[in-house]
């Protein structure tokens, strides 16, 4: 029997949600699940799509900066005509995939500004015949808010309308309840599934400036670098500028450095960076290889996405962790003062960041022995189990928390 599932991801600063997205939509084609995944963000043509998953592109939106401001690829404010456009195409998408399931990443958790396309997505799922399975697909940790009388709605809101909500994320490291209070209101639709990881990374879009592919002759295994990445670089420049003025003021001086820029990373701060850069530091955009070179740096420097930590992780890299924080954002704060509270990074807040807290940080982690988290990472293949399980009307597997998973699927 053919089953087809319809996914909508929408991202709007860094690439990760698109990336998490793929890689669950890869695993249930993998499972012979045909697979319409919906992109909202900007197109990006270097990340790894399966031959059974059809990408469907909205007209692109993003965020203007951390404040969150919604624009078109044109860098001007979202009008009623591109969202009446853009919820006229994914109907028509619904219309033309009739779905087994529809998973849609984040909402009602997160871009409730999408809530002009994805009400009317969820009320057309819901009136269908066959009525196709809802589910709501969401990272560890959402950004928290305190607002009783918004945790309420959004525990209705999944109530009505949703069948499950799968969380990537490990409860022995991080409980979704942590960021979401109210998780115990819908406990019997929420499942982990571990976390939603794939150590090879997308290669930059062909043409990207700064982006070298590894040069012959270097050997990650021997490296011994400082290595610095601001993930997809829209909001890295406090790092990155950091970062350079503490090696330039003698931190780890005797190490190479590496910069990772990101390629979204204005050109004039990329530019900047490259000529302040002394001997011993490399900067460039991006490394196909960064899970290699991660894996024996001297000590890693990022941000903490989810799936930058997750990179560290699985290399037990020694790391400093800088989390994002501008506006309200909480969740790479949380994530990172876990990860500090277990012993398994330095912590530099953003509001804290400067040239010597980042090199102080930067030479404890250095001091001290790389340190191990078992965290569950087999969470794309899990997700498509549970969701071709709710397809097919048999009970939500459950995975064994109280005792490890399989070897390989944890690192």
């Amino acid at each position: 029997m053919s089953r087809s599932v319809l996914f909508h991801a929408q991202y709007l600063l860094g690439i990760g949600h698109l990336q998490r997205s793929l890689r669950i939509a890869n695993a249930l084609a993998r499972d012979g699940i045909q697979v319409t995944l919906v992109n909202g963000g900007p197109p990006n043509a270097g990340l790894a799509v399966g031959p059974a998953v059809q990408i469907v592109q909205l007209e692109p939106v993003r965020a203007r900066d951390a404040r969150f401001e919604l624009i078109d690829e044109s860098g001007r404010s979202i009008d009623d005509a591109l969202r009446a456009r853009r919820r006229e195409a994914l109907l028509a998408t619904l219309a033309n995939a009739r779905p087994d399931a529809v998973v849609i990443e984040g909402f009602p958790f997160a871009r409730r500004a999408f809530a002009f396309e994805l009400d009317p997505l969820i009320a057309a799922a819901r009136a269908a015949t066959p009525r196709p399975k809802v589910i709501c697909s969401v990272r560890d940790i959402i950004a928290w808010r305190d607002d009783l009388a918004r945790h309420r709605a959004t525990v209705e809101r999944v109530r009505r309308d949703f069948d499950a909500v799968l969380v990537h994320g490990d409860p022995e490291l991080i409980s979704f309840d942590a960021s979401f209070p109210a998780a115990s209101d819908i406990a019997g639709r929420l499942s982990y599934t571990g976390y939603v990881y794939a150590p090879q990374l997308a290669p930059p879009p062909a043409g990207s400036a700064g982006c070298p592919p590894p040069q012959a002759g270097e050997d990650p295994e021997k490296s011994g670098e400082v290595v610095v990445s601001a993930g997809g670089g829209a909001a890295g420049a406090a790092l990155l500028n950091a970062a350079m003025a503490a090696r330039r003021q003698g931190c780890l001086a005797a190490a190479p450095w590496r910069l990772l820029t990101g390629a979204n990373l204005p050109q004039t701060e990329y530019d900047a960076l490259y000529r302040k850069a002394p001997a011993g530091v490399t900067v460039e955009r991006f490394r196909s290889d960064l899970p290699a070179l991660l894996r024996h740096c001297r000590v890693s420097v990022s941000q903490a996405g989810y799936n930058t930590v997750l990179d560290v992780l699985a290399a037990r890299a020694r790391a400093v962790l800088v989390p994002f924080a501008a506006e309200r954002e909480t969740e790479q704060s949380m994530r990172a003062e876990r990860l500090a509270a277990l012993g398994a990074a330095e912590l530099v807040r953003e509001s804290e960041l400067s040239a010597p807290s980042l090199a102080a940080a930067i030479e404890r982690a250095a001091a001290r022995e790389p340190a191990g988290i078992e965290i569950d990472i087999n969470g794309a293949a899990n997700s498509a189990r549970i969701i071709a399980a709710l397809i097919d009307g048999c009970s939500v597997p459950k995975l064994p928390w109280g005792s490890l998973p399989p070897r390989q699927a944890r690192i």
